[in-house]
């Protein structure tokens, strides 16, 4: 049985090939722009983004699988040494420091949050926000496990969760606003 229902890349769905890597490097783009929107938290390794902001986004507005391709490839263009991780820093590196996990987890948030959206998730208001608010606990999971590694434990939830949450409020706020919108207006263009 196939649950997927068409996510809003489908309403856009390029004819060519061609056309279809140029609108996922566009996306590509949109997550790297993301990334250098970067303010470092003075007690902290790990500076507020809005990384996650892109992420939630490609990844329920493209789906699973092509959301999930455009966070892999955005994290194997910042292990190559591309500048595209957060306030255009790069290196594989990054996997092994205090960011390590929180990259980590932004592909295992795309995987689930473009999973649901694959099951309508992105057309409600109230589902969207539950979906963004799954992936943000799965990067927050992926991220805190690895920090916990590298900090002293008592310290791992005020360096690495809680200066977080303000802003993850807002970004999961917008950016579960955008797609049901869009879902809106194409209804009524109809």
């Amino acid at each position: 049985m196939n649950i997927r229902t068409a996510v809003v890349y489908d309403l856009i769905r390029p004819s060519s090939r061609l056309a279809e890597v140029a609108l996922l490097a566009a996306f590509n783009a949109l997550l790297v722009l993301c990334s250098y929107i970067a303010i470092n938290v003075p007690f902290s390794p790990v500076p507020i983004t809005g990384q996650t902001f892109g992420i939630l986004l490609i990844a329920m507005t493209l789906g699973r699988v092509r959301g999930t391709a455009v966070v892999a490839a955005y994290l194997v263009e910042g292990a190559a040494g591309l500048p595209v991780f957060a306030g255009g820093t790069a290196g594989l590196v990054k996997f092994f420091g205090p960011t390590g996990g929180y990259l980590v987890g932004f592909l295992a948030a795309a995987y689930v949050v473009g999973s649901l959206a694959d099951r309508g998730w992105d057309r409600s208001y109230l589902r969207s926000v539950a979906a963004m608010v799954i992936g943000t606990a799965v990067i927050f999971a992926v991220g805190l496990a690895w920090l916990s590694r590298l900090v002293p434990a008592e310290m791992v939830l005020t360096m690495g969760l809680y200066p977080f949450i303000p802003g993850a409020a807002i970004k999961v706020a917008l950016a579960s606003v955008i797609l049901p919108s869009v879902w809106k207006l194409t209804r009524r263009k109809k």
